[in-house]
């Protein structure tokens, strides 16, 4: 067919990118307007926030430029682009992070403009074309949405480590932590999770059998320089605040063998994600889907159970669905924001056609 005299590409031509640029990797897919997944890209975190606009930027590229790659087009073929990350809808193009975006999208041959979309919206997304349900990510942070007419109309939480993100990893690794600082200077019980921590963090020497000499080796400040309690410190410490979500496994981990004080940190997690959700839930409105994220509620199934019974209990009737990331949904925006209808089946297509390619 002669190309369009207008320079734009024919309707054969036309191209879809969908980016989900998270703070541990980049995904990117191209695709037809019916919801065929050509080529797929993954990089690093693509996060400015947790990693940097200039890293974030350099991420956002190579994931681009390898879905391009692997599908065999040129970036001029792609006719909108949606890239999804956690506050992206409030990420402006004059900001830095929005110009590091744009810059790593077109450093990649794609011209047309970029739209930032929430995360939360793409996860959603990747679990229902349906316009109208809910979604809840529990990963590094936490937060709930609502979704009516395929729009963000109500959010819970996402308030960062500092004021929420409750039973987030994050949350769940700060508990760990806390709980092996009282342990070690006697003001809890022992846990299985003093040693899991300790060796997480390199500390050699083992957990103190006296509390008194373990609570001299204290937090800065103190008198004594050394010690478990003092090495976990300055350790843990020396981390971005965030990096504690790292340390979320140990609790599920501990909990698994039976440790009490691990248990109560697994299970006040599964009630404050469940209350995060039940903020922004209607369930008189019909039985909407939820869609459920993040490392926290895909691998670890405590925190997922006690957000399935609150649902039973609040009335919820609808689907609950787990996906493994956002990248669907930023595929379904892409083509939602290019005006194009996404049906079931074009749903399915999307969905089975990456699935193909990962």
């Amino acid at each position: 067919m002669d190309p369009d005299p207008s320079g734009e590409p024919s309707p054969e031509g036309r191209h879809h990118l969908g980016v989900d640029a998270g703070g541990t990797s980049t995904r990117a897919v191209v695709l037809t307007p019916d919801g065929r997944c050509l080529g797929h890209g993954r990089a690093g975190s693509g996060n400015p926030i947790s990693s940097g606009p200039a890293h974030a930027g350099d991420s956002l590229h190579r994931a681009v430029s390898a879905a391009l790659v692997a599908a065999g087009l040129s970036g001029a073929t792609v006719v909108s682009t949606s890239v999804a990350m956690a506050g992206g809808s409030s990420v402006t193009d004059d900001s830095e992070a929005g110009a590091a975006i744009h810059g790593a999208v077109a450093r990649a041959g794609v011209t047309t403009p970029v739209t930032m979309e929430q995360d939360l919206l793409a996860l959603y997304f990747s679990g229902s074309p349906d316009p109208d349900g809910h979604s809840l990510v529990a990963g590094t942070g936490a937060a709930a949405v609502r979704v009516e007419g395929g729009e963000v109309v109500a959010t819970c939480d996402g308030l960062g480590w500092l004021l929420g993100d409750d039973g987030s990893g994050f949350w769940i690794g700060q508990q760990v932590a806390r709980a092996v600082g009282a342990a070690l200077d006697g003001r809890s019980p022992d846990t299985a999770l003093t040693a899991l921590l300790l060796t997480a963090l390199e500390v050699t020497d083992g957990p103190s059998d006296d509390h008194a000499s373990a609570a001299a080796a204290t937090v800065p400040g103190g008198h004594q320089h050394e010690g478990p309690l003092h090495e976990l410190v300055k350790r843990l410490y020396a981390l971005p605040p965030v990096h504690l979500a790292r340390f979320a496994p140990l609790a599920f981990e501990a909990a698994d063998t039976g440790d009490a004080v691990a248990a109560d940190i697994v299970e006040r997690a599964g009630r404050a994600l469940a209350t995060t959700l039940g903020a922004v839930l209607r369930p008189e409105a019909g039985p909407h889907p939820v869609v459920l994220g993040g490392s926290v509620l895909v691998a670890q199934p405590a925190p997922r159970t006690a957000v399935r019974a609150s649902l039973v209990a609040a009335g919820h009737t609808g689907e609950v669905i787990v996906v493994p990331d956002g990248l669907v949904g930023a595929a379904v925006l892409s083509l939602r924001r290019a005006g194009l209808a996404v049906d079931r089946s074009v749903f399915e297509t999307v969905t089975t056609t990456l699935a193909a390619l990962r």
